[in-house]
């Protein structure tokens, strides 16, 4: 059944003419705009005091997850599509857009109107793309302004990536002369601390 999960005192806001499947899970500062449908096994979640928005006349298909965490909220503009198994995190979607099955786009990205990330595309974090962007299928779209790299450009995304720095960028860690051991095991670490406050959350219906 619907799971509406109330998180550091934020209640989901559903508009009465939304349709939530009852499987799917809505945990916090979470608004669901008027017309949109949130299928089969989908998670919405607002973690911490991020805040998470669907707009209007939106689609998220079976099984997506879509989360917003620590500094990065999560906008998703009237009209766009999520197709099934995508993932979101912290991140802005504009209206009208089409993101495919499997695809990801990460903290501090930013998708301009009408864009698509076609199945298995990926934005890395903090890649911004102009109005009606394409990210052919198993592309990655990294930088910003962002570039869009084949998969066999691994090396060259790579060095973008690194350039980024995505642990200090979404984790705020210092990584100069740290091994990546020491790193991975502090990442884990703070997202346990972070996480614990889901020891107080309450269920407030599954009908």
């Amino acid at each position: 059944m619907t799971m509406r999960i109330k998180h550091r005192g934020s209640v989901p806001q559903i508009d009465p003419t939304a349709w939530i499947a009852p499987n799917a899970v809505v945990s916090g500062k979470v608004v669901v705009g008027p017309r949109s449908r949130i299928l089969y096994g989908v998670v919405l979640t607002a973690e911490g005091r991020a805040d998470l928005q669907i707009g209007s006349d939106c689609v998220i298909m079976e099984q997506a997850v879509l989360r917003a965490s620590g500094q990065f909220s999560l906008r998703v503009g009237d009209s766009t599509l999520v197709g099934p198994h995508a993932y979101l995190s912290g991140c802005t979607i504009g209206p009208s857009c089409f993101i495919a099955t499997g695809a990801m786009v990460f903290n501090g990205a930013v998708l301009g109107e009408g864009s698509t990330v076609a199945l298995g595309g990926i934005v890395h974090i903090n890649t911004t793309l102009p109005r009606n962007s394409w990210i052919p299928i198993g592309h990655i779209a990294v930088g910003k302004p962002g570039e869009v790299f084949s998969p066999d450009q691994s090396t060259a995304v790579h060095e973008k990536i690194g350039q980024t720095g995505f642990p200090t960028y979404v984790f705020g860690l210092q990584t100069e002369n740290r091994h990546r051991s020491e790193i991975n095991r502090e990442i884990a670490c703070q997202y346990s601390r972070a996480l614990q406050v889901h020891q107080h959350d309450e269920i407030l219906s599954d009908d």
